[in-house]
């Protein structure tokens, strides 16, 4: 996402450097006390540098002459104006990954796939900084205008077919830019074979403007070359604790506290039934299920699905819920009931915190 706002070390010597990290073998509690600007880290012989070469390697064979400098931050973006990627810290160490999943229950970006599905989207930002091509009537024509202000929310339409998908969420549909930039990602992936895949879609035509655009300015010079980097992590005095505890706070929904009646029709507070097990002690069992389900079909993040199961397990217990029936039907029940919920929150009246993706 656009916030509006090397040398390779290799062999022996790069792994030392990894090892010689004092934090690596901490506690978590202990790990978390530790500012972001001295955990001493960088880019070079790093797991995510190995997925930055692969990315080039993409790049060369499209014939894109640019290549996006990558640098250590908070989060995933390429600041406007910079023809970069900040890239999350944590992707730069298997022991803030395992930090990373422990507090957030998932690692975006953590896996190969997962990694070059965002860096090519952030490449898109990051040669729309570098050429400028939003000036062009035929690129406000076919994506709007750059100049869009991003809105505090936006309503995607899942069964829209003049927008790729790339990330989730439907990102394409939030501003032009993120629409350019999705339309290059999947353009630009190896074997996407997205002229069959998107052949009856409207945004083939984005594709293929995509497509012609890149033959033309891709093997020239960035107009725009700067190599700034910004809220590089040496800057970031916040410490992990801070950190994370501003992250879950802003993974946090707003489901309205009216579940009560479904939880009811699910769970039992009758009198005879409390010999049964507590609903409350049911659904910690199977939080993680659950929570992984949900976030496989409504492409929410885990963190935010964990908080608001907290709060109906909470709740469960000031009602004395108990269970009835058969468990792996009450587990499905309860994971559509609650998939409902998540999807008229996300798509219903629109919600959307904004995180550089």
């Amino acid at each position: 996402m656009a916030r509006t706002k090397a040398r390779k070390r290799t062999g022996r010597n790069a792994r030392t450097k990894s090892r010689r990290l004092f934090w690596t073998r901490w506690s978590d509690e202990r790990l978390l006390e530790l500012r972001l600007c001295d955990l001493g880290l960088r880019v070079e012989g790093t797991w995510i540098a190995k997925r930055v070469k692969e990315l080039y390697r993409e790049l060369g064979a499209r014939g894109i002459r640019l290549r996006p400098h990558i640098w250590l931050t908070d989060e995933w973006f390429s600041p406007a104006g910079i023809p970069g990627i900040g890239v999350p810290f944590y992707l730069a160490h298997p022991r803030l990954m395992r930090l990373e999943r422990a507090k957030m229950l998932e690692v975006e970006g953590g896996t190969r796939a997962d990694c070059l599905r965002i860096l090519r989207h952030e490449t898109g930002h990051a040669l729309q900084h570098a050429y400028r091509p939003e000036r062009r009537r035929s690129w406000q024509r076919l994506f709007g205008l750059s100049s869009t202000k991003y809105p505090e929310y936006y309503r995607p339409n899942p069964a829209s077919k003049r927008y790729v998908q790339n990330l989730r969420f439907w990102y394409a549909q939030s501003h032009p830019d993120e629409d350019f930039a999705e339309t290059f990602a999947v353009w630009l992936k190896p074997r996407s074979d997205w002229r069959k895949r998107y052949a009856s879609w409207p945004a083939i035509k984005k594709l293929e403007y995509v497509d012609l655009l890149m033959a033309e300015i891709g093997p020239t010079v960035p107009v725009v070359r700067t190599r700034a980097q910004m809220d590089s992590i040496s800057t970031l005095r916040t410490t992990l604790g801070e950190f994370y505890a501003a992250r879950r706070e802003r993974y946090r929904m707003d489901i309205p506290n009216t579940y009560d009646r479904d939880l009811l029709r699910l769970f039992s507070n009758d009198p005879r039934h409390r010999r049964h097990q507590a609903a409350s002690t049911f659904l910690r069992q199977h939080r993680a299920e659950i929570r992984a389900r949900i976030a496989k079909w409504s492409g929410e993040y885990q963190a935010t699905l964990d908080a608001v199961l907290a709060d109906m397990i909470a709740r469960c217990r000031e009602l004395r819920l108990r269970v009835m029936g058969s468990e792996r039907q009450l587990v499905i029940d309860f994971t559509v009931m609650l998939t409902v919920n998540v999807m008229q929150v996300l798509y219903g009246r629109g919600r959307r915190d904004w995180i550089a993706l």
